[in-house]
């Protein structure tokens, strides 16, 4: 399956990474710059309001994982980004708020009044765009090396309606929220959202009573189809052997099939 969605937008990213460039050396010139673009957070760092959406979504979609909890996941983007220690804050102009990290980096989010009248941001003390988020959500009880299909359909809703998805262009962020909604990321087969398991992957099944699919090619490692000068638009460039899409719009597939994961590795 051809990911066209992620080249449209990747090509719109760098036009407007361009049109960022020539405005700003016209404005080094002297002349007055006919296109300015304001970026009012670090891209690692995420709008409070907007995680406390997605966790709004979360309750009103509770149905789809009945029994899991919501947390948050910090993951590394870059080579070189030290995931050990890293500490998170509410910071808003008067409000800041520590926010407990797990040694697996996942967390959950308290909702704060003064923090969403201040329009607060949720930070990390880590460097720009050296780390991407994620939903975590996850049914207790599973079987080792499994998810839940209703825990990931879940995921991508919070995910995409909180603004988890890291790039390192704001123009690339900017330009993906005004063309997505949660319904058309997680609804179609278009919509490119990724996935990351535990560990590096050979393959992914679904398995729902006698029915089992193992899952394309093109459905894991980002499809396949991104360039080396393409990943520094992604959050999966470190990670790209542990992606994979699941078909969370087949709604063929009930919200009880098990996602198998064989690894390349075993766990540690």
């Amino acid at each position: 399956m051809a990911r066209l969605l992620v080249r449209v937008i990747l090509g719109l990213a760098v036009l407007a990474a361009g049109v960022h460039s020539q405005a700003a050396h016209a404005q080094a010139g002297g002349q007055p710059a006919t296109v300015k673009v304001q970026s009012t957070r670090d891209p690692v760092d995420k709008s409070y309001r907007k995680m406390i959406k997605g966790m709004e979504r979360f309750e009103r979609e509770r149905a789809l994982a009945p029994t899991a909890p919501l947390r948050f996941q910090l993951l590394p983007r870059l080579p070189t980004v030290d995931m050990s220690g890293i500490t998170l804050r509410i910071a808003g102009d008067t409000v800041s708020v520590p926010v407990p990290v797990a040694p697996d980096n996942s967390f959950v989010l308290p909702r704060v009044d003064a923090a969403l009248r201040e329009d607060a941001a949720v930070v990390a003390n880590r460097k720009t765009t050296s780390m991407t988020w994620r939903a975590q959500i996850i049914t207790p009880g599973l079987p080792p090396g499994t998810r839940r299909l209703g825990d990931m359909r879940l995921e991508c809703l919070v995910g995409v309606e909180a603004g988890l998805v890291s790039n390192s262009s704001p123009l690339f962020g900017w330009i993906s929220n005004a063309l997505t909604t949660p319904e058309q990321v997680c609804n179609s087969p278009n919509g490119n959202y990724l996935f990351f398991a535990e560990r590096p992957v050979f393959s992914v099944r679904l398995r729902a009573g006698e029915r089992v699919e193992t899952l394309p090619f093109n459905m894991l490692y980002a499809g396949g189809e991104l360039s080396k000068a393409d990943l520094q638009f992604c959050d999966c460039q470190v990670m790209l052997d542990r992606t994979f899409y699941a078909p969370i719009w087949d709604k063929s597939w009930p919200d009880d099939t098990l996602v198998e994961f064989d690894y390349m590795e075993d766990a540690p």
